[in-house]
């Protein structure tokens, strides 16, 4: 019964996230259910889900190592 009404905390469905590539490197996308974003590790960003629709267009995403770039 918990399942059935959990949207929030599991948008995506697990069979979409096994077909989804990251548009900019082919690469396999892992996701972060927490901060609702799909992450390619290979491109270094992060795609948000939006309403429960991954939004992946490069330039809707999050680089992933803004602060790290400083050194």
């Amino acid at each position: 019964m918990t399942d059935s009404n959990d949207s929030n905390t599991s948008p995506i469905d697990p069979k979409l996230l096994e077909i989804l590539v990251c548009p900019l490197t082919k690469g396999p996308l892992s996701y972060d259910r927490k901060a609702q974003e799909l992450i390619s590790s290979k491109a270094q960003l992060a795609f948000p889900i939006r309403d429960g629709i991954p939004i992946m267009l490069v330039d809707e995403a999050r680089p992933l190592s803004d602060s790290s770039d400083n050194e």
